[in-house]
């Protein structure tokens, strides 16, 4: 299968709840849906916006959660990463920025409509916890980010 070609630049949202917990979506690329994986929030920027203001507009559209871009800290790492989805071969530049959250509700009411058919949950991941699962989450350096934004500690 030839795969269309798609560069993007993202942000990619971490909000952090007061027990030091990231929110992560659990999904599945519509090609492989019996391989699903835990994923950070976040998207493209659009015209205009700067990295903090597309991870809250991100933040709020796929969990409901509202931040002023204002108050997200980082970067907490910039990588470029290249995957499949559906039909496209993606290029994506991406970087990390983190927002506490005092309501931890969830709500997938303002996802667009790819995002909630092939989004499958959320939870709430301690570093501890990412380092126990089996599951496959991203980014795999997951861990370390959330240690350097709850504890202040530079990633190994």
């Amino acid at each position: 299968m030839t795969r269309i070609p798609l560069r993007r630049f993202t942000a990619r949202a971490l909000p952090i709840d007061d027990q030091g917990r990231v929110l992560l979506l659990h999904g599945f690329d519509p090609a492989r849906p019996d391989e699903p994986f835990w994923f950070t929030i976040g998207g493209g920027l659009e015209d205009g916006e700067t990295l903090q203001q597309a991870a809250a507009r991100e933040l709020h559209e796929e969990v409901g959660i509202k931040a002023d871009a204002d108050h997200f800290t980082g970067p907490y790492g910039t990588n470029t990463i290249e995957f499949s989805f559906a039909e496209y071969a993606i290029t994506q530049d991406q970087t990390f920025f983190a927002i506490r959250v005092d309501d931890p509700t969830v709500s997938f009411a303002n996802m667009e409509g790819i995002e909630q058919e092939t989004t499958l949950g959320h939870r709430w991941w301690s570093a501890e916890d990412l380092e126990a699962t089996g599951e496959t989450y991203f980014p795999e350096n997951l861990p370390a980010i959330l240690r350097e934004i709850t504890t202040g500690a530079a990633p190994e």
